[in-house]
């Protein structure tokens, strides 16, 4: 029994839908699959259904994107199965407008540096919740500017921090974000930790026992640095997770889905949090039922 927690779709960065993602994952004999779209829960229902169609056990989750403010850095958090979503839409929300106004205002710098027309960056976000550096890349391919989405001219445009085209914002603060999920009654779990430099967060997150999960095996960390995140998840009795995080066309680097997965061990371990977490949202909801009504 093992599982891909972590790729992505049209609904935020990825170039295959929530079908052709799925239909893939049974191809590469996964017995569970989450789609971790950014900022966005939209995929839930769809990939329930498709999943039921395909035989893939889906697990509803979502990348959130939040900020270390101590070392003004990004990071991404994993939220896995939270019982009472709702509670997540506005973070949702927020995020998505954060990441789309910073997209329209590097659109406005690239057509200052590149004639194409706004349209040929829009037609690549259908059905995505944001725009993202990925879908003007794209476009820049398209006529002709750029051969290929991270070569020189994405780093001329878009690296970090001095990118000649590059608008960035803070994300809300990642003490926030982890509250709030836990709020939902979802499993936290920290993606890629070498990605954006978060290994002393991790260490502060996880003394002060706000994660349940670090996401150990991934294409961002060497299998060294693997190891050594897969010791301290297991020394600090959390989940040892692994994920794809597959982006299709978009991908920074050769990845597929499969690639890298979460084994057994780790899956049941995950299940029990989401039971655990499941009769908790329950017992919650019976309760505050219950309470006595104030009379008129």
């Amino acid at each position: 029994m093992i599982g891909d927690l972590h790729c992505h779709t049209t609904l935020s960065d990825g170039s295959l839908g929530i079908e052709e993602v799925i239909a893939q994952a049974k191809r590469m004999g996964l017995d569970f699959l989450a789609i971790t779209d950014h900022d966005t829960l939209s995929s839930s229902s769809r990939a329930q259904i498709l999943g039921d169609r395909y035989g893939v056990k889906m697990i509803s989750a979502v990348e959130l994107s939040a900020w270390d403010k101590k070392r003004n850095e990004k990071v991404h958090i994993l939220c896995y199965a939270p019982q009472k979503p709702n509670r997540l839409e506005g973070l949702c929300l927020k995020s998505c407008n954060i990441r789309t106004e910073c997209a329209k205002e590097m659109i406005d710098k690239i057509i200052d540096i590149y004639p194409i027309p706004r349209e040929a960056v829009m037609k690549y976000t259908k059905g995505s919740k944001s725009i993202y550096k990925s879908h003007i890349m794209r476009a820049l391919i398209s006529y002709g500017y750029a051969t290929e989405f991270y070569g020189s001219v994405n780093d001329k445009l878009f690296s970090y921090p001095h990118g000649r085209c590059l608008v960035t914002r803070e994300y809300p603060d990642v003490n926030f974000v982890l509250d709030l999920i836990h709020s939902s009654k979802g499993v936290a779990v920290l993606a890629h930790p070498h990605m954006f430099g978060n290994i002393e967060l991790m260490k502060e997150l996880v003394a002060a026992g706000k994660l349940d999960g670090i996401e150990c095996f991934h294409f961002s960390a060497t299998d060294s640095q693997q190891q050594a995140l897969k010791k301290y998840a297991e020394e600090n009795e959390l989940l040892v997770t692994g994920g794809s995080d597959f982006h299709g066309l978009y991908n920074s680097t050769m990845t597929h889905i499969g690639k890298f997965t979460t084994d057994e061990e780790n899956l049941e371990k995950l299940f029990k949090l989401i039971s655990k977490n499941a009769k908790a949202a329950k017992k919650a909801g019976e309760a505050a039922f219950n309470q006595p009504k104030e009379m008129d």
